[in-house]
């Protein structure tokens, strides 16, 4: 941020956080942003807590929150701590749901791998065994 303007139009939000309009747009629908400002001109005006909390927002996606727990996280960043033992909480259960996730990917990579080497070796005349495999 530059410092010189603590107000941002939709665009400048935008590029300041790195994301197209659109995110910013999907963001407002969802109702997890909102304009600061909304004159009679239309534009939408934002502050730099707009820019924080859409940093949070896109931080929160990277670590695989969901939209709707990352609104339970915006509405728990009150400071006590019983909202951070609930953050915690919704943390340690989404490090769970990862991990499970994890073990699944791995057991999809195992059987892909599977399906590509049956298929490396097949003959000429057989059947696909990908596809053939993915029929039972």
């Amino acid at each position: 941020m530059n410092g010189k303007s603590t107000s941002f139009r939709i665009g400048q939000l935008a590029k300041e956080a790195k994301v197209n309009i659109q995110t910013v747009r999907f963001y407002e629908r969802q109702g997890i942003l909102k304009p600061v400002l909304r004159p009679e001109s239309g534009y939408r005006k934002y502050d730099a807590n707009s820019l924080k909390r859409l940093h949070f927002i896109l931080q929160a996606k990277e670590l695989g929150f969901s939209l709707k727990e990352i609104q339970d996280l915006l509405n728990l960043r009150v400071r006590s701590v019983q909202a951070c033992d609930r953050v915690r909480a919704k943390a340690e259960k989404k490090l769970e749901d990862i991990k499970r996730k994890i073990v699944q990917l791995r057991n999809l990579e195992k059987t892909l791998k599977e399906l590509i080497s049956d298929c490396e070796q097949r003959q000429n005349s057989d059947c696909c065994p990908i596809l053939e495999r993915m029929e039972f």
